[in-house]
């Protein structure tokens, strides 16, 4: 399993970033996949996560109605449109498959929001 981030990057307050996930190695749309971010001296925590199929979407309170994921199982890869930035969403943000009984992650993308 593999699974590459990327888009990440430094963005102004309110602005907006997309990030990618491209996954392989395994069947990606059998699984869910999750996004995850870890702020500096805190834990990781959940941001959004996507139904195999791409039919449900759940997000973290923190994030509902400024984030959108999404999947392309054509292209084996997953989406976190982020809108309407925040100072607080500045972290790394990774990718995550949960397979086989397994966490699989990405190295993680920077998305640093900043004045």
């Amino acid at each position: 399993v593999r699974l590459v981030e990327s888009g990440g990057g430094l963005v102004q307050p309110g602005g907006s970033l997309r990030l990618s996930c491209a996954a392989s190695g395994f069947t990606f749309s059998r699984y869910y996949m999750r996004w995850y971010r870890q702020a500096p001296g805190k834990e990781r925590e959940l941001v959004a996560y996507i139904t195999s199929g791409g039919g449900t979407t759940n997000y973290a309170d923190s994030v509902k109605g400024r984030f959108t994921i999404s999947r392309d199982n054509a292209k084996n890869t997953v989406y976190l449109e982020m809108n309407t930035l925040k100072l607080e969403d500045t972290a790394v943000y990774y990718c995550n498959a949960y397979v086989d009984m397994r966490d699989y992650w990405g190295q993680g993308t920077q998305v640093t929001v900043s004045s």
